[in-house]
């Protein structure tokens, strides 16, 4: 219960976020997670617990892909926001290079957060902002959760392959399969109950994708786990972890919806 039921209510706040919020206040408060995801991942790359102003800093750097894609409203603001961050984290390391312990895995570690988290974070919003897109987002959410409850349980009754055993040992490759079907399954329900006309040909294909993208989703924070030497990326949410605990299927895999929705059924 410990983890069932705080994840019942994250999972009830998130879907009327998206049904019932506007867009910007859905956009403040994903600024808020992304913020509080980059401070997890900092508190996970850096060796050292950083400055109080070093801190903030790296905070609003890491942030200005979101903030980008935010004022501009579209991919070209995420680019913008990536180079600006990437700019300024060069700066800051060279400014400070002979007062840091090790600038070269400084400098590379924020550049993988800014874009493990500015910019993967940064697709929310503009899949928020497109037509019925709090609806994509319900089934996006659908698919990764599908695929994650799936694999947990077939894993545990059928699982006997290690998927990718150095990365993370419990996933197999029965448990995939599992969440596969759960995946679609959920995609197409949800898809179904939300949506006047569905195309299931392409929920199909969608959910195939995103739940592949979605399993690469989880194995990218299991290697920056692991490479850092964590367990957790936090403790804000009650057994269930950090913020990045929860959202490292989806990070990955709102790009490629929002990608699959531009060039496959033209919403933009």
């Amino acid at each position: 219960m410990s983890r069932t039921f705080p994840g019942i209510l994250l999972a009830i706040a998130w879907v009327v976020l998206l049904l019932a919020g506007t867009p910007l206040y859905f956009q403040l408060v994903m600024l808020i997670v992304t913020a509080i995801g980059i401070n997890e991942y900092l508190d996970m790359a850096l060796e050292s617990p950083p400055s109080i102003s070093t801190r903030v800093l790296s905070i609003a750097t890491l942030l200005l892909p979101y903030l980008g894609g935010w004022y501009f409203a579209d991919t070209a603001g995420i680019q913008f926001g990536l180079f600006a961050a990437t700019f300024f984290i060069f700066l800051y390391t060279i400014g400070c290079y002979s007062r840091l312990n090790e600038p070269y895995r400084f400098l590379s570690r924020l550049i993988l957060g800014v874009v493990y988290v500015g910019v993967l974070v940064s697709y929310l919003p503009l899949i928020r902002n497109l037509p019925e897109g709090g609806e994509w987002l319900v089934v996006l959410t659908a698919i990764t959760a599908g695929s994650d409850s799936g694999a947990y349980y077939s894993g545990r009754q059928f699982g006997k392959h290690k998927l990718s055993p150095a990365i993370s040992p419990k996933k197999t490759i029965e448990g995939a399969v599992g969440g596969l079907v759960c995946a679609i399954l959920a995609g197409i329900v949800l898809a179904v109950l939300l949506f006047d006309k569905v195309n299931l040909p392409f929920i199909l294909f969608a959910a195939i994708i995103l739940t592949g993208v979605g399993i690469l989703g989880d194995l990218a924070e299991s290697i920056i786990k692991r490479g850092t030497g964590t367990k957790d990326s936090g403790r804000l949410l009650a057994g269930h972890g950090g913020i990045l605990d929860r959202i490292d299927s989806i990070l990955l895999a709102a790009p490629v919806l929002y990608y699959l929705l531009y060039f496959f059924m033209g919403i933009q």
